[in-house]
């Protein structure tokens, strides 16, 4: 039996409206906060293992996963190779910058 899990669920979409957020430039007004990994749900199922696996994987972007919260629910829409490299050094939460959606 699986006492705990990485993500509260495995999602292959973004299901919230468009926010007009596209660059990290544009998301670096949202200061980080730290968000549980198990309260979010993600919006791609497959992962690239040579990103999750590589020592410069933030040097292009982000040094902080994207969450878009839309009625009431947390979206992992970019930083899934941070948070999951998260989980597997035994972390349970991340920094990430939020964005609520109305």
């Amino acid at each position: 039996m699986v006492d705990s899990v990485i993500f509260k669920a495995v999602g292959d979409s973004r299901p919230y409206p468009d926010h007009g957020l596209r660059t990290a430039r544009d998301w670096s007004t949202i200061p980080p906060r730290m968000v549980r990994l198990d309260e979010l749900i993600t919006t791609k199922s497959t992962l690239d293992l040579h990103n999750l696996l590589a020592e410069d994987s933030t040097f292009y972007g982000d040094l902080f996963p994207h969450v878009v919260v839309w009625r009431g629910r947390s979206f992992l829409e970019d930083g899934l190779h941070r948070a999951l490299r998260a989980a597997l050094h035994g972390r349970p939460a991340v920094h990430a910058r939020v964005l609520v959606v109305e």
